[in-house]
């Protein structure tokens, strides 16, 4: 049974959410019976725990993994933006629509924001760091390349 806490009244997943969470990180595709049978419960528990974890916004959306490297974005970088004071979120607008960039990280220490972006070529990167470093409330940037992914996985609860 899923509990709620008195006070903040916060969602609280109990081991039946967990062991679906940690089977759907595993395989998002996998069909409610099947999951059911492999988790020892109804098919009907699995669905309604699914759709409350979904209300809840601890399964947020449902995606795809793509080989990106296959698809020629050879370039991999990690950007870390120093951001005047207090114009944070007209840095986080600026980035809306740059569609190499799919990760934006507000953070603490010497930089403000680390980006994770990929390009398919060095002089795609370029452009964009130096039309990011054009604005006036980019104080400083520092780019590190990733050459190899060691871990990418979803974290299991």
């Amino acid at each position: 049974m899923t509990k709620k806490l008195n006070k903040s009244q916060e969602y609280i997943p109990d081991g039946h959410d967990i062991s679906v969470l940690n089977e759907c990180i595993d395989n998002p595709k996998i069909p409610l019976r099947e999951l059911g049978k492999k988790l020892k419960i109804s098919f009907v528990t699995v669905m309604n725990r699914i759709k409350r974890l979904e209300k809840e916004g601890i399964i947020k959306k449902y995606t795809t993994r793509v080989n990106y490297d296959k698809l020629g974005y050879g370039i991999h970088a990690i950007i870390e933006v120093r951001i005047s004071k207090g114009r944070f979120s007209e840095f986080a607008k600026a980035l809306e629509k740059e569609p190499n960039i799919y990760k934006v990280y507000d953070t603490t220490g010497e930089f403000d924001s680390t980006l994770i972006g990929r390009f398919k070529t060095p002089k795609a990167m370029d452009k964009f760091l130096k039309k990011i470093q054009s604005c006036d409330f980019v104080e400083r940037t520092y780019t590190k390349l990733i050459l190899n992914t060691i871990k990418d996985e979803a974290m299991k609860i």
